[in-house]
């Protein structure tokens, strides 16, 4: 007996007709129809427990071809993972395509057929580079518009039930970041946040600051409306939108400091205990420069903060559960996006974002006690999320912005002239060295490791790189009790003690991450960790001009070790202190200009989370 297409549709809807369980969520194993999908052919489609499958009905699948000898792969994608997709939508009635490829390439037959139909987006991962994520959309049509609408819902059903996803956003676009693309990458990327049906409310800045300001005022019950805050800027971009939020919310305390720092800024003096919520009046120009002061630690003999002195907004806590800052590249360097998600792209970051992806990220409280030499201590505080660097870096961050109509190319232009100089800056730093620390090498070689890096790096065996799902950063450490997976600086100044290193350096550099970028495609500590809670100080000590020239080449070149020189000092440690000799000292924050003479830093551990997964293998 002949079948018609009233019986199809009859009994694919029998199959759709699926019973609820007491949660009203449709059992999965049922739902299975004949669809047509778009330049494929009619498929079984399957909505299973974790995605959709389809099965294709026509033979000449496994079957293959060939052109001129060469044998055709026309494998095509079978399924797709709900926390792949993104978005599920019903279109309008048109052509879906059905190909046919025969044994030979010459050998094609085409039919186009009008019917309802339905998209599903998501993505896929490129072959050739895994962190770069594709867009995806699989298009099913059928004759009968309800049998459409009934998946529809289905899988938007599904979509809903994956919690971790954004629905409102607040975007800032930083317009004349990176070579002026800031609105056309967020005009690019817009699309996916509309059929992922995300509220966004989004902010063009007009000006220096204003992103700042914004953050710093906004209300806390608007605050809380949203899921995250996403910036379509560059490295400098997201510091800016991070300290408007930090500076005005996280009370935490100073860094710690040996005793004679401490007495050298007076921090045991009465004329530091100011008001929380007083601002001090900077003695520079810059804008940059003002921001409201942090609540005073209470400090102990040794000079380390006691911990038990923040003093949270209990509206708005941090590290925050559902609140996420999410990044979409358009910037010079783009080094946190290339360390958070593994590709300098704008699609994937969207779709990190889309998808609700979640990474816990450190965080370094930079605190200037004096931007001169001879200015009065009043304690800044600044928040940095890749990089703090000084002498060289600051030259070169200082020199580009006179050259910022050149783009991205200033930053090679400015750091030739930089080298050329070949300036030292005489300095004392101070850092913590930790006794049992857990190094992300072999384990046994402990503190022997830590001493010797300034010599030799580990072997690149040795490494642990941070990846997707990282050991280091998902795992509270074992070794050191002192840490914890609370964002708090380090705790327990009895089992540290402060080593000194003073000279003349080239530059000093803490980072946060391994900061990646197209100029040094391993970055600065090839295996620095997002979340571990850990600073690298970098010391390049004076050098010969070739031998400084040699660490440079070692930086730029892939597969490189620009720490392997004797001329080099590399230490992990939570927290380091900073006195300049001179009168001119010009740190770089993210990529941001920070005047200070004399500065402490620390590292709070995963104390703010971005819509990121970490880059893959």
């Amino acid at each position: 007996m002949e079948r018609n297409e009233e019986d199809d549709v009859a009994d694919n809807r029998a199959h759709l007709a699926a019973p609820s369980n007491d949660d009203g969520d449709i059992e999965a194993s049922v739902l299975s129809s004949n669809l047509f999908l778009d330049y494929v052919g009619e498929v079984v489609l399957t909505h299973n427990s974790d995605g959709l499958s389809w099965k294709l009905l026509e033979t000449f699948k496994n079957e293959g071809s060939t052109c001129l000898g060469i044998k055709l792969d026309h494998k095509v994608p079978d399924e797709i993972k709900f926390s792949d997709m993104y978005a599920v939508e019903l279109t309008d009635y048109g052509s879906i395509h059905r190909s046919k490829v025969g044994k030979f390439c010459f050998e094609n037959e085409s039919h186009d057929y009008e019917m309802y139909s339905f998209k599903v987006h998501g993505f896929k991962k490129s072959r050739t580079q895994p962190c770069l994520w594709v867009l995806a959309t699989y298009t099913f049509g059928h004759k009968d518009l309800s049998m459409c609408e009934m998946w529809v819902n289905h899988v938007n059903a599904s979509l809903n039930r994956q919690v971790e996803r954004p629905k409102n956003l607040l975007v800032f676009v930083h317009p004349l970041s990176g070579k002026g693309n800031g609105c056309r990458t967020w005009e690019m990327v817009a699309p996916i946040f509309a059929r992922a049906r995300i509220k966004t409310k989004v902010i063009v800045t007009q000006r220096a600051g204003h992103a700042f300001d914004v953050m710093t005022s906004i209300t806390i019950n608007e605050l809380k409306s949203y899921d995250g805050v996403v910036t379509v800027g560059g490295d400098g971009f997201f510091n800016e939108i991070l300290n408007g939020l930090l500076s005005s919310r996280y009370k935490a305390p100073y860094p710690p400091a040996p005793s004679d720092f401490v007495q050298s800024v007076g921090i045991n003096g009465c004329s530091l205990d100011h008001d929380p919520n007083e601002t001090v009046s900077e003695n520079s120009d810059q804008n940059e420069d003002e921001d409201p002061l942090l609540a005073n630690p209470l400090l102990n003999g040794s000079g380390s903060s006691n911990l038990h002195t923040y003093q949270q907004d209990a509206d708005f806590p941090l590290p925050n559960e559902w609140f996420r800052f999410g990044i979409i590249p358009a910037g010079s360097t783009d080094a946190i996006v290339l360390c958070t998600t593994g590709a300098r792209d704008p699609i994937t970051s969207a779709l990190h974002i889309v998808l609700g992806k979640r990474l816990c990220l450190d965080i370094a409280q930079v605190v200037r006690w004096r931007a001169t030499a001879t200015s009065k201590v009043e304690p800044c505080v600044r928040y940095a999320a890749s990089f703090a660097g000084y002498g060289f870096y600051g030259d070169v961050i200082s020199d580009s912005e006179k050259y910022r109509w050149m783009g991205p190319k200033r930053y090679d232009y400015c750091g030739t002239k930089v080298f050329l100089k070949h300036r030292s800056y005489e300095a004392e730093i101070a850092y913590l060295e930790v006794e049992s620390e857990n190094t992300n090498s072999l384990p046994d070689r402990g503190r022997l490791l830590n001493r010797v890096r300034a010599l030799w790096g580990p072997n690149k065996s040795e490494r642990l790189i941070c990846r997707t799902n990282c050991i280091i950063c998902n795992t509270k450490p074992v070794c050191t009790s002192t840490r914890s997976t609370r964002p708090t600086p380090y705790s327990r100044p009895e089992e540290t003690r402060w080593l000194k290193s003073k000279g003349c350096f080239l530059s000093v550099g803490a980072a946060i991450m391994s900061n990646r970028n197209e100029r040094a495609p391993d970055g600065l500590v090839i295996d620095a960790h997002l979340s571990d809670g850990f600073l690298h100080l970098i010391m390049i000590k004076d050098c010969p001009r070739a031998s400084y020239l040699w660490h440079l080449t070692e930086l730029a070149r892939k597969g490189g070790n620009p720490l392997n020189f004797e001329f080099v000092e590399h230490h992990k440690t939570p927290a380091f202190t900073f006195t300049s000799s001179g009168n001119e000292s010009v740190w770089n924050l993210d990529g941001e200009l920070f005047q200070a003479h004399q500065l402490s830093a620390q590292v709070f551990r995963g104390l703010i989370s971005l819509f990121a997964s970490g880059p893959e293998v």
